[in-house]
Formats: C-alpha cells, structure tokens, sequence
C-alpha cells in the first residue's frame, strides 16, 4: 500500500506531539478569531464597512477586471509548475545519480537555491540580466525566477518519492533488460509521482501564492490587477480583502484536494498488491457423461 506522502518528508508525531498540536492549533484559532473581531470593529468604528463602499463589488465590470487578473496569475502559475515540475525531476534523478558529475552539481543548487528568497531572484532577473543583455518578457521576468526557485523544492519531494520506491521494483526493470533510465522512467517514476501527488499539490499551491511577487515587475496579476484597482476607485481596504477572499478560496481548494488525494492513498491498496493476490479461481463443474445411465450415480462405472 502507498504510504502517504507526508510521511514520506516528515515523521510520524506521537501521542504527545498531537496533544501539543491540537494545543497551539486551538490557540492560534482563538488569536485569529480575535484579532479578526478587532479588525471588524475598527473597520467599523471607520466607516469602511458601510454598504456603499462595497457596492461597487456587487458589478460586473469589477469583477471582470479582477477575473482577468486571476486568469494572468493562473497563466503564470500554470508555466511555473511545469517548468519547476520538470526541473524537479531531472535534479531529483542527479542527486541520486550514481555518477558523482551529476550528483554534486544537483545537491548543490538544490541546497544553495532553497536559502535565497524567490524575491531576491526576481529583482536579479529584472535589475542584474539586462545589463548583460538578458532582457526577458514581462511575463518570463516573473515566470522563470519562481521556477527556478520552485525547481529546488520539487526536486526534494521527487527525489523523497523515489526513495519511498521499494529497490526492487528498480531491479525488476533492469532483469527485464531496461536501462536503469528507462527503468527509472518506465517503473519507479511513475510510482513516485503517484505517492507525492499530495505534496505536488501543496507546493503548487504555495507557487501560486508567489506569483503576487508580480507587482514588483508590473506584470498584471491578481495583486497588481488589485493595486490598479484600489488606486482608481480609493477602496483600498474593500478591494485587497476581496483578493484576500479570493486567494484564501483557491488555496483551500487545493489544500482540499491534497488531503482528499492523501486519504485516497491512505486507504486504497496500490495496483500492485491487488495483482499479487490472486483471484479465487471457480470449482469446476463435473462434465457430465453423455453415455452414462442417467439413473445411475455420480459413481456408477461405464458399461
């Protein structure tokens, strides 16, 4: 059975560490209930509740603006993945390459990548490239530092899944005269993606979150959509709390989805068990005699 994939990246706490958990979880609820009625009550104390400054969202036209900003942030965020998906996988497979050539170069920007901030990369792409000459798109400006500083943490949770592989389903495909690349890539890859999905999710939601660092090159995300938006119509409180709204509805979607796909391995066995368990195979059935005495017995002989 697929273990799931948090167990993969972290250990199992015990009785007293959940106690500890669902301690500080109670309390840090009860601070943020807090802290949100104290907000509310000085929005109120100011007037920024009053149903006229929220009018204005209740329109189409304000909405449309913002969907569009959504659809750039979806755009941006989808690029993303994929790149940083993909660059996961090769650093991953390097880092447990047998071949030192490759697995140096991969430990070291996985570990040297994962300390600098993905700001700190996107004021590189957009101030230090293009006095080389390296002047991108807008929208690469903002897709390539996230990738490469997303790539970093993908590669961790591939290269966890590909461990979490049993070592005989590697040495199943090389007797079978694969290649350890096809191997890897036709048997354990598969397996590994399959158990870490939850964990792709998550980290996909958090690549989403990042694309907000937008603003700092003018690409029109939802955030920057948003700081238009407030500038033109002076709702400044109403229209970041509407995006606040709108992030906090899409990442727990995906926070659902993770923890939907996580119980889904949790309980259902892999393909691979329900194959080693063989079907009960049905009793036959005597074949009748066509020349036996019908009124004999099952044990009567032939004449």
């Amino acid at each position: 059975m697929s273990a799931p994939s948090s167990r993969l990246l972290f250990d199992e706490p015990g009785p007293r560490a959940r106690r500890r958990i669902r301690a500080t979880t109670a309390l840090a609820v009860l601070v943020g209930a807090a802290l949100v009625a104290l907000a509310l009550k000085q929005f109120a104390d100011n007037g920024q509740l009053a149903a006229d400054r929220w009018r204005p969202y209740g329109t189409w036209p304000m909405w449309r603006y913002m969907l569009e900003g959504l659809r750039s942030t979806a755009q941006a965020a989808a690029v993303s993945i994929a790149l940083a998906a993909a660059a996961g996988v090769m650093l991953a497979l390097g880092r447990i390459s047998p071949s030192r050539w490759l697995r140096v170069p991969s430990a070291a920007y996985v570990e040297i990548v994962r300390t600098i901030p993905a700001l700190l990369l996107v004021y590189l792409v957009l101030f230090a490239l293009p006095r080389y000459g390296v002047d991108l798109p807008l929208f690469w400006k903002l897709v390539v530092p996230l990738s490469v500083s997303n790539a970093a943490a993908f590669a961790e949770i591939f290269r966890a899944g590909i461990r979490s592989v049993e070592r005989g389903q590697l040495e199943a495909g090389l007797a079978l005269g694969l290649t350890r690349g096809r191997a890897m890539r036709l048997v354990v890859l598969p397996q590994a993606a399959r158990r870490v999905l939850p964990s792709l999710v998550s980290q996909s939601a958090g690549l989403l979150k990042d694309t907000s660092l937008g603003y700092v090159v003018s690409y029109s995300e939802l955030l920057y959509s948003g700081k238009v938006l407030a500038n033109y119509n002076h709702l400044l409180i109403q229209t970041y709390l509407v995006i606040a709204l709108i992030y906090l509805v899409i990442n727990a979607s995906l926070a659902k989805l993770a923890r939907t796909l996580e119980a889904r391995q949790r309980t259902r066995p892999s393909r691979a068990v329900r194959r080693a368990v063989p079907a009960a195979a049905p009793t036959a059935a005597p074949t009748a005699d066509p020349d036996a005495d019908p009124g004999a017995g099952p044990g009567a002989a032939r004449p």
